[in-house]
């Protein structure tokens, strides 16, 4: 029903039969119309976010600029923030592999190549164990200590497992008496390829060892992290240590 005549219409009430959305649509496919009304620019007044004042159109334009260019230059730093992280990860990593690479005695690399692990990335435990090595190296302290429960546990994992320690086996590889919270274990693997029959190996080869990493932090590995990163430590330590390995 349609006002009596006199009496105004309700403040911000539509006009009869045009909505909202048919003036912004209006506007959006009538570019000149502020062209033509210049003059509405200025008497236009929205509220302001910043104390709820009134500020011109211009004004108000200006504002959402500023607060999407502060917007974007936070998004900036987030990002020379991560590439430098990045930078940092990649020169550990790097010093980590060469350690590996340059250690001539077999004997040595499994102890060489946890105390670089820890080294670079300030891992306060960290402990491996082999299986199926050498025959000259069958007494080393790295071949010792691995039950069949821990080989069929590292056999079973497709990824690295990280989280809380509710009493894990291969824990006890760990320092003696230190806290343990959080854990990360990692499979070593051979590399794959095809048997002596020309069958394909699973991926991943067989299960040769374990890396266990230890933290008193409960956050440290947590279930929810991703393993990416971890899984590469452990292809990069299994094609390390694989000439460790027996023949056959």
């Amino acid at each position: 029903m349609s006002n009596p005549p006199g009496t105004p219409h309700a403040a911000n009430a539509p006009l009869q039969g045009i909505t909202e959305q048919d003036i912004a649509e209006y506007l959006v496919h009538t570019p000149g119309f502020f062209e033509r009304h210049a003059e509405l620019l200025g008497a236009i007044q929205l509220t302001s976010p910043h104390g709820h004042r009134a500020v011109s159109l211009q004004e108000r334009q200006m504002e959402m600029l500023r607060e999407r260019i502060k917007g974007l230059e936070m998004k900036i730093v987030e990002m020379i923030r991560h590439g430098q992280e990045n930078v940092t990860i990649a020169d550990r990593l790097h010093r980590w592999t060469r350690t590996i690479l340059n250690t001539a005695e077999g004997s040595e690399l499994p102890g060489r190549l946890v105390g670089e692990l820890r080294h670079q990335f300030l891992i306060p435990q960290a402990a491996l164990r082999l299986w199926g090595v050498q025959p000259d190296l069958a007494e080393a302290d790295f071949a010792q200590g691995v039950s069949d429960d821990v080989r069929s546990f590292a056999a079973s994992l497709g990824a690295p497992y990280c989280g809380v320690n509710s009493g894990f086996e291969a824990t006890a590889w760990l320092d003696p008496g230190a806290a343990v919270a959080s854990v990360a274990m990692i499979p070593l693997r051979g590399a794959s390829g095809v048997d002596a029959a020309g069958s394909a190996v699973a991926a991943g080869g067989a299960t040769f060892g374990l890396l266990v990493l230890g933290s008193p932090d409960p956050t440290r590995y947590s279930a929810d992290m991703g393993t990416e990163f971890l899984a590469r430590i452990g292809e990069i330590a299994s094609a390390g240590l694989a000439r460790l390995r027996a023949a056959g």
